[in-house]
């Protein structure tokens, strides 16, 4: 039977997939002991890479992934995929810490209703404020290699709350 902790962590696709492909998922395990996945999400985090991503999900105890107790139903939001309407609905049914969400659009939504929301950005600056990482910037520049989205202004905030140079 699963643990239910008190206030889960719970995580989208995008964080897993950003973490995983610095190999930092571990991060997740330290920052937060235990992280919570919809099914929605594990499915999507595998979709590619399937092999890898599924072993890397099978070789991380910490990130648990959990059935919604009730059906989905996605909000209407537009920009809102079925991995995040998942997460929504689970901090619903299990009110978070925290979730981690990158998708602007999904963030704003679960702001607006009182979630509270990080990302792999904020993941990245509280795993340097803990000692646990050296630096971000060549992390953030490497995700955005690897085809992550962050604007300049986000990226450019982050060094600063890190005490390292702007790109």
């Amino acid at each position: 039977m699963l643990r239910m902790p008190e206030k889960p962590v719970i995580s989208n696709t995008s964080p897993l997939v950003c973490l995983w492909g610095l190999d930092l998922l571990y991060l997740l395990r330290e920052l937060y002991t235990e992280v919570w996945i919809p099914e929605e999400v594990a499915k999507e985090f595998s979709a590619t890479a399937l092999t890898d991503r599924q072993a890397a999900l099978d070789n991380s105890p910490w990130i648990r992934t959990v059935r919604l107790r009730k059906s989905l139903s996605k909000p209407s939001i537009s920009g809102i995929d079925a991995g995040e309407a998942a997460v929504l609905a689970l901090a619903e049914e299990y009110p978070p810490q925290i979730i981690l969400l990158d998708d602007l659009d999904a963030r704003r939504y679960a702001k607006s209703i009182g979630l509270p929301v990080t990302g792999t950005v904020g993941i990245l600056i509280t795993a340097k404020e803990k000692g646990l990482i050296n630096v971000i910037k060549p992390l953030l520049i490497a995700l955005q290699e690897k085809g992550a989205r962050f604007s300049a202004s986000l990226i450019n905030d982050a060094l600063k709350q890190a005490n390292e140079e702007p790109v």
